[in-house]
């Protein structure tokens, strides 16, 4: 008989883990110049609530990950259509999302899940494929 298979939820250690890692990745993608660089995700950066990103972002994984949580925000493309973000954004965004896991020793297995989530909504969120 096989065991039965433990979510990603469950194998990041569940929503104070979850909560810690996107903690250290939303101060990360907030204050990096790169992403700042660009007008309208600065202004965005200053005029919404850390915590309440943090918040929402958590809930999010949580939720993607097959925790219990459920995701109360707006959908990736209402959230970010306006940002015009471009692909060397996203990059860096991803850039910003290594060094996190690099910090907290995330395992490979649970990374590569972690980056599927995430880049199943590269299309709702990059609208100029141009860096």
């Amino acid at each position: 008989m096989s065991e039965p298979s433990i979510s990603l939820y469950d194998r990041l250690g569940g929503v104070y883990s979850i909560a810690a890692v996107i903690d250290d990745f939303i101060d990360r993608i907030m204050d990096d110049p790169r992403l700042n660089a660009n007008p309208k995700v600065d202004e965005a950066h200053h005029r919404v609530s850390r915590a309440g990103f943090k918040y929402l972002v958590t809930e999010q994984l949580c939720w993607a990950a097959g925790g219990p949580q459920k995701y109360t925000g707006r959908s990736m493309r209402d959230s970010h259509s306006h940002l015009n973000i471009t692909a060397g954004e996203w990059t860096a965004f991803l850039d910003d999302l290594q060094q996190t896991f690099d910090k907290f020793g995330v395992p490979t297995p649970e990374r590569q899940e972690i980056l599927a989530i995430i880049n199943s909504t590269r299309g709702d969120i990059v609208m100029f494929e141009t860096c």
